[in-house]
């Protein structure tokens, strides 16, 4: 593989993507929604209820999830009630959403790969370039998944000073992030990203439209959101281990979806769309 080539595909790729509209502003509004307007809006809602009690009692379901898992119990041992409620609400619950974001960027982009060459009627040009058929899609992989892995470390940054500043009055301390997201984030995102890549490039050399791309490699969020179930029912509690196991599932299945299409992708194919 030549990296310069493969470099020049994901440039090539990205500007593109800054071109498309559609593809870009809503992994812009989306993020600022989860990373700033939800935190917000639980953090201050203690300030709104007249009494935590319903939620934090043992039959409420803050004290149902210190019953069903007991590590989470030990970690809010010493809290008060809105402690509480912060702390389970924006470092546990809403970690499993994060996910979101990398899948989010990493298929718009890809969805834009060859769908988007295709609708635009640019992809005879880019079947005659020198490249291989191995580093064309490697190309558009790279174009996809290095921006999601970025924008997704940059939204963690911005969430943590938003659960931190707009926390600080009720904590009293820069609490956030627990453990648990550090192999969330490190580990876990950038498989999530690489998933969507795989899947996306994929699908997206088999159809002729970006908008079908996007549409059909979106069914890949049900996977983040058996998470959240999990995470939120007490079914899953993503501790570093459990984060650590599930990251290493899904580099393995995007080891073979990512092998899989280097050594069946053929640019001719795409001339038949």
């Amino acid at each position: 593989m030549n990296g310069r080539t493969l470099r020049t595909i994901a440039v090539k790729d990205l500007k593109e993507v800054l071109q498309n509209r559609a593809a870009w502003i809503p992994a812009l509004v989306v993020p600022l929604i989860f990373i700033i307007v939800l935190p917000l809006g639980i953090i201050l809602a203690p300030s709104l209820m007249q009494s935590m009690s319903p939620l934090t009692a043992p039959t409420g379901p803050v004290g149902m999830m210190r019953e069903r898992i007991p590590a989470l119990a030990a970690e809010l041992a010493g809290l008060d009630e809105r402690q509480t409620w912060v702390v389970l609400m924006t470092g546990y619950f809403f970690a499993p959403f994060i996910l979101i974001f990398p899948l989010m960027f990493s298929t718009i982009v890809a969805s834009e790969s060859f769908a988007g060459e295709r609708e635009r009627k640019t992809i005879e040009a880019l079947l005659y370039t020198p490249a291989s058929d191995g580093e064309l899609f490697l190309g558009k992989a790279l174009a996809a998944f290095v921006p999601a892995v970025v924008l997704t470390w940059v939204s963690f940054l911005v969430y943590g000073v938003v659960v931190n500043g707009a926390g600080w009055s009720v904590m009293g301390r820069f609490w956030f992030p627990p453990a648990s997201w550090w192999p969330l984030m490190l580990w876990v995102a950038p498989a999530v990203a690489a998933l969507g890549v795989a899947a996306t490039v994929l699908i997206s050399a088999r159809v002729r439209t970006f908008m079908e791309a996007y549409q059909t490699s979106a069914s890949l969020v049900l996977l983040v959101l058996a998470l959240v179930a999990g995470q939120i029912t007490g079914v899953l509690y993503l501790s570093p281990a459990i984060a650590l196991a599930v990251g290493l599932a899904l580099w393995l299945i995007d080891g073979v979806l990512i092998g899989l299409g280097v050594r069946t992708f053929r640019r001719e194919a795409l001339l038949v769309k």
